[in-house]
């Protein structure tokens, strides 16, 4: 009897996930094939060692285990056939500290770069971003996309520790 609850909870919780997915598969399949979506952050995952993690679980909205709450912020990266915009959030060690403190984070415009898309057997898109113009540091973006909109972001650069985020794609709002 217990092993049958189980199998329906965990039935339920996925047609759960499937009901509020963020966009249906026919919207995700356009926005990525039009290379024009913004990526929303969600909770940002350092990846650094365990003393960084100790201090950000004590940081408002930690949810234990090194992730942050980022619902409600603004973070997002917009990517369009011409360019990518980041205004990212950064947690974790980097080698090079800007002088301003408003020009940390992870905080670009790129209008060159490589756009490189993969797509697995299940119709998930594998999305590689790198960077050739940033100012100080050019970042490798690895955007890994559900068909459902749901998507993780990992940025990595050579002055700064990779960090991951989780958030889901969005459209690009229509101008009136």
């Amino acid at each position: 009897m217990k092993p049958l609850k189980s199998i329906l909870t965990a039935a339920l919780i996925l047609v759960a996930a499937q009901t509020f997915a963020q966009t249906d598969k026919e919207t995700t399949l356009r926005i990525v094939k039009d290379k024009t979506y913004t990526f929303v952050a969600n909770t940002a995952i350092p990846m650094s060692n365990t003393d960084i993690n100790k201090v950000l679980n004590m940081m408002p909205g930690a949810q234990g285990g090194g992730s942050i709450n980022l619902t409600g912020s603004q973070y997002d990266v917009r990517i369009t056939p011409d360019s990518v915009i980041a205004y990212l959030p950064y947690y974790g060690r980097a080698f090079n500290a800007p002088m301003n403190p408003s020009e940390g984070g992870i905080k670009f415009t790129s209008k060159d770069f490589t756009y490189k898309e993969s797509k697995n057997k299940r119709g998930n898109y594998t999305i590689q971003i790198n960077t050739k113009d940033t100012k100080q540091d050019n970042y490798n973006l690895t955007l890994s996309i559900s068909t459902t909109g749901y998507a993780s972001l990992t940025a990595s650069s050579n002055n700064k520790q990779p960090i991951m985020f989780n958030g889901y794609l969005q459209e690009p709002k229509k101008k009136d």
